[in-house]
């Protein structure tokens, strides 16, 4: 039923006047006299008797008014509800899914930063590979992913989060160290590379094939899960690695793990935020991304 409706009606019965309830409610009369006739005619019953100096409720407009009394105040009740709860402190459940790559480090810190600004919320993050986070935001299992690569789905959109870079690493003292090299020289380096699926890797595939290359021509000997696990090898003198460039930056700073460039390759690859299609974010979401947008800028 239109609130609308009952309202105005509901006022006309209390001012005994259409005049003094359109100045009541701010509108014209003519206006209040349409929400009135327009009641009338939904509940096929006229609900005002309008014959004398004053206007009256009639039986059953006196039986609408009681009850409508009763909904407009479980309205108001409900409004004022929903407005203290979008004033009051952030609270719920936030769970969000990342590929390897957003979650070794950038991604993390902003969460722990978002819970320690906002105690009440309960964060929980999981880390797959980039299809796995969409299959997860497309299923409802996670309400936000981050991932690498924006990967084609009907069901969840895909939002410019931050950017990222893909950068080849060495251990300490190799010969590619701070250097650019040929795709001549890398195919004659042992190269570890991320499991089919992560953004890491898509993004490589991308360019090498842009370049006029495939990762298949290269001397591929390990293919391993995670981000950690391509660091830790590379460290240990296993080979090189395309590695997303904040994944290791404490390991570049500290001197463990050295950067080099390969020509023809500019892996600047931009970090996605993922949603489902049609879902309403709850305030804990919409909180974190505008935090996380603040903090990245």
């Amino acid at each position: 039923m239109d609130t609308r409706q009952l309202a105005a009606f509901c006022t006309v019965v209390e001012r005994k006047s259409f005049s003094q309830a359109a100045e009541r409610l701010g509108v014209t009369q003519p206006a209040v006299s349409l929400q009135v006739r327009a009641l009338e005619k939904r509940l096929g019953a006229q609900l005002l008797d309008r014959s004398g100096r004053r206007v009256e409720p009639t039986e059953a407009g006196l039986r609408l008014y009681r009850g409508a009394q009763r909904l407009l105040a479980l309205e108001e009740q409900l409004v004022n509800e929903v407005a203290a709860e979008a004033e009051a402190e952030l609270a719920g459940d936030l769970r969000l899914g990342a590929s390897t790559g957003p979650a070794a480090i950038v991604v993390p810190l902003l969460l722990c930063e978002f819970q320690r600004a906002h105690p009440l919320v309960k964060i929980s993050l999981s880390v797959h590979d980039t299809q796995s986070v969409v299959e997860l935001v497309a299923e409802r299992e996670l309400e936000l992913g981050i991932v690498g690569a924006a990967r084609r789905h009907r069901s969840v959109s895909f939002e410019p989060f931050f950017e990222d870079e893909v950068i080849l690493v060495c251990p300490p003292g190799h010969r590619f160290g701070g250097r650019t090299v040929s795709l001549d020289e890398l195919r004659q380096e042992q190269l570890i590379v991320m499991q089919e699926g992560a953004g890491v890797r898509q993004i490589v595939e991308d360019e090498l094939r842009a370049a006029g290359t495939r990762l298949r021509e290269l001397d591929v000997r390990l293919e391993l899960g995670l981000q950690e696990s391509v660091r830790s090898a590379v460290q240990a003198g296993y080979g090189v690695a395309f590695i997303s460039r904040s994944a290791v930056e404490s390991e570049l700073a500290a001197g463990t793990l050295v950067a080099a460039r390969v020509e023809g390759i500019d892996a600047t690859r931009e970090i996605s935020l993922v949603r489902t299609t049609g879902r309403a974010a709850t305030r804990a979401a919409e909180g974190f991304v505008a935090f996380a947008r603040e903090r990245l800028a």
